[in-house]
């Protein structure tokens, strides 16, 4: 399955990187998914009502530029480890090293945003009460199964 974006509209490797520039890093090809987190730690992280996140193959990303790594468990018990630049603190990809193949790209940092139209919204259950959903996307009370 693929992220819904007209590919044709979109040209790879894109580009992306951290707010200050030291960590630069080029994705290869479309995301599996891109998802749209409600729950309260992605709007801690986003300082916003969600998160984007961009589903990718790890070997669908190259980065370069040093990365330093935050590590916490989520209330599932799931690994939620985290990269990002040591200098601005910007948060590059999550991981969870129990499932290797898939990383969580917070893709907002790419150059070209054209593919970070969410098919799935998740932890509704958390939203805040002002945002309204789209018609017609996809939506998990918490979180699936991925």
């Amino acid at each position: 399955m693929t992220a819904s974006t007209d590919t044709a509209l979109v040209s790879y490797p894109l580009h992306g990187s951290c707010q200050c520039g030291n960590v630069h890093y080029q994705l290869l090809k479309a995301p599996v998914k891109v998802l749209a987190c409600h729950c309260k730690e992605c709007q801690k992280l986003s300082t916003s009502a969600f998160s984007i996140t961009a589903l990718v193959e790890d070997d669908a990303v190259v980065f370069q530029g040093e990365l330093q790594e935050w590590q916490r468990l989520a209330e599932n018990g799931n690994k939620n480890y985290a990269k990002f630049c040591p200098t601005c603190g910007n948060r590059i990809y999550h991981f969870n090293p129990d499932k290797p193949g898939l990383i969580k790209l917070k893709a907002a940092s790419l150059d070209d945003t054209r593919v970070l139209q969410p098919d799935l919204h998740i932890w509704v259950r958390e939203k805040q009460d002002w945002y309204q959903l789209p018609e017609g996307v996809e939506v998990c009370d918490g979180q699936p199964e991925l």
